[in-house]
C-alpha cells in the first residue's frame, strides 16, 4: 500500500496491484483489514486449490502497520462478506439527523473508523464496511448483469453489492491506499453518490501521517 511502506521505497508503493490481479481471470485478489480476515481468505484458498484442485490462486496484501485486531464478529454473514468482497464492520450511532456510508479497505479502514467518530460529532451517523477486494464485488456483479441480459424471461438475480446496500442510506465514501479506479470497479452498482478517495500520482517518502494526508485518504479527508 502507499502510506503503510513509505520506508521502503518506491517499488512497494505500486496503487496498482489490485487493478492489474483484476485483469487476470482465475486469480482471486483481496485486501484483508484484519487476522480473521486474513485466516478466512487463506482457508478458502487452501480449500479451493488443494482440497478442491480449482485451477485458481490468490494475490492477498497484507500491510505492516501495528492496530489492534479484533476478534471475528458473532454474525454467520461475516464468512461470506469476506470471500464475496465486503461486510458491515460496525454500525453507526443511532438517531442522528444525516447517514453517511464509509467503506475502508487494509490498514485504511483503521482511518473510516476514526472518520466514524468525527462524524458524530457533527451529527452524521457512519456505517463502516470492511471491503476486502472490490475485484470480487466487480467481477460477481458482471456475472449477474451477463446471466439476467441472457435470461430476460427469468426473474433477475442481484449482486452480492446489490444485496449489502439494500435500503442502504448514501452517500457512500470509499477510501483505500490504492488509486481511485481500485474503488471505482464497482460504481455502476453502487446507487447513490459515490465519493473514491485514493492514492493516486507518485509517492513521497515519509511519516504514514503526512502520506495520507499527501493523498487525501485520512481520517479528515474521509
Amino acid at each position: 500500500g502507499r502510506t503503510t511502506l513509505n520506508g521502503e521505497g518506491l517499488q512497494h508503493q505500486d496503487a496498482h496491484s489490485h487493478l492489474i490481479a483484476a485483469s487476470v481471470p482465475n486469480l482471486y485478489s483481496y485486501e484483508p483489514a484484519f487476522g480473521y480476515e486474513l485466516a478466512v481468505i487463506v482457508c478458502d484458498g487452501m480449500k479451493r486449490m488443494y482440497a478442491d484442485g480449482e485451477d485458481v490462486f490468490y494475490y492477498i496484501s497484507v500491510h505492516n502497520e501495528d492496530y489492534a485486531h479484533p476478534p471475528i464478529p458473532n454474525d454467520p454473514g461475516v464468512v461470506e462478506g469476506i470471500l464475496n468482497g465486503m461486510y458491515k464492520f460496525k454500525p453507526g450511532k443511532a438517531g442522528l439527523k444525516h447517514k453517511v456510508q464509509l467503506l475502508g479497505s487494509g490498514a485504511i479502514l483503521q482511518q473510516a473508523l476514526k472518520a466514524q467518530e468525527l462524524l458524530e460529532a457533527y451529527g452524521v451517523s457512519a456505517d463502516v464496511w470492511s471491503v476486502t477486494s472490490y475485484s470480487e464485488l466487480r467481477r460477481d456483479a458482471l456475472e449477474v448483469d451477463r446471466w439476467n441480459r441472457l435470461h430476460p424471461e427469468e426473474t433477475p438475480r442481484r449482486a452480492y453489492l446489490a444485496k449489502c446496500l439494500e435500503n442502504v442510506e448514501g452517500p457512500f465514501v470509499a477510501a483505500s491506499d490504492y488509486m481511485k479506479l481500485v474503488p471505482d470497479q464497482v460504481r455502476p452498482w453502487v446507487n447513490g453518490r459515490f465519493e473514491v478517495l485514493g492514492t493516486d500520482g507518485y509517492g513521497r517518502s515519509d511519516t504514514r501521517k503526512a502520506l495520507r494526508s499527501f493523498f487525501e485518504v485520512d481520517r479528515h479527508h474521509i
